[in-house]
């Protein structure tokens, strides 16, 4: 009995410490992972997208939301513009709102450049390179301030001369998209004919501009060709004009198109022949869309 009251009189302290220890807690690896694409999307405000309805156009779409079609087509990897579906996601804002792009910028330190030996050039360990430190070039002369000013003047003497490269004025490159002016757009009206249906807000886009087939329409303001053709439901031969980052200009129910996509246009210029596609009689519909919203063209054009 003694025996076994000495084993368990040592068992019993190691069990009882043993038991006093909780288990270690499960750790969920990967959950927080799945939550970090809505985070992102959350912290970052510049990304609009929108959400496909029915008997919309992916240039419906780009016109409504002020961006070129193409360039939605690219921001959505869409090989066939056509093929939308409804409830399809599509980002209507540039790659670049979503993230700032790095830009270089040249190093402004003002800490001392390491000059290393050249390859050629005798290692002979830390005391050489000391000594080269501490002695005018060549170091046979004995240190003194004449000597360096010696050794200074023939540095100067036997340095190469510096090539500048020659500068040579710059030709400006025509830009795809005019430059940026904010608000400032000179406008004029498109067609000399009589205005027979003005803007409403929730119902017309627009204002309608009467005439006969064949009648010039011009351009309202100088711009680059967003769009020229028959994609868009209910606007027949259509051109759309963008003039900055703010305003586009629509002219839809052309018979005939004297532009195309990309084009750089001046104000007064002659882009279309009015018509009557997808309406009944020949006449223009006109609109200003002010940062891809329809505004009232008469509050822009000059009065008459």
């Amino acid at each position: 009995m003694s025996a076994t009251r000495l084993i368990l009189a040592v068992l019993l302290p190691v069990l009882g410490g043993c038991a006093s220890h909780a288990p270690a807690p499960v750790e969920q690896r990967g959950a927080a992972p799945a939550a970090q694409p809505a985070a992102a999307a959350a912290s970052d405000p510049g990304v609009r997208y929108h959400t496909v309805k029915k008997g919309e156009t992916l240039y419906s779409i780009a016109l409504d939301q002020g961006q070129d079609h193409k360039d939605v087509a690219a921001w959505n990897n869409l090989d066939n513009p056509n093929l939308l579906k409804i409830g399809q996601q599509l980002r209507v804002t540039p790659p670049e709102n979503a993230a700032p792009v790095a830009v270089a910028k040249p190093v402004t330190s003002s800490a001392p450049i390491e000059v290393k030996p050249a390859a050629g050039a005798a290692t002979g360990g830390s005391s050489n390179s000391a000594s080269l430190k501490r002695e005018p070039k060549g170091g046979k002369l004995a240190w003194s301030d004449a000597a360096l000013a010696k050794a200074q003047q023939a540095e100067k003497a036997g340095a190469p001369a510096e090539v500048k490269p020659e500068l040579r004025p710059t030709e400006p490159k025509p830009a795809e998209k005019p430059a940026v002016t904010g608000d400032e757009v000179d406008w004029m009206w498109p067609a000399n004919g009589k205005l027979i249906a003005p803007f409403a807000e929730g119902s017309s886009k627009g204002v309608d501009i009467a005439g006969k087939a064949g009648d010039p329409v011009l351009a309202a303001a100088g711009g680059v060709v967003s769009y020229a053709g028959a994609g868009l439901r209910g606007y027949g031969n259509l051109v759309v004009l963008r003039h900055n980052a703010t305003y586009l200009s629509v002219y839809a129910h052309n018979s005939k198109l004297l532009v195309k996509e990309k084009d750089t246009v001046a104000r007064g210029q002659k882009i279309a022949e009015m018509g009557s596609t997808d309406t009944e009689s020949p006449r223009l519909h006109f609109e200003i869309r002010r940062q891809g919203k329809p505004a009232d063209p008469q509050k822009f054009l000059p009065a008459r």
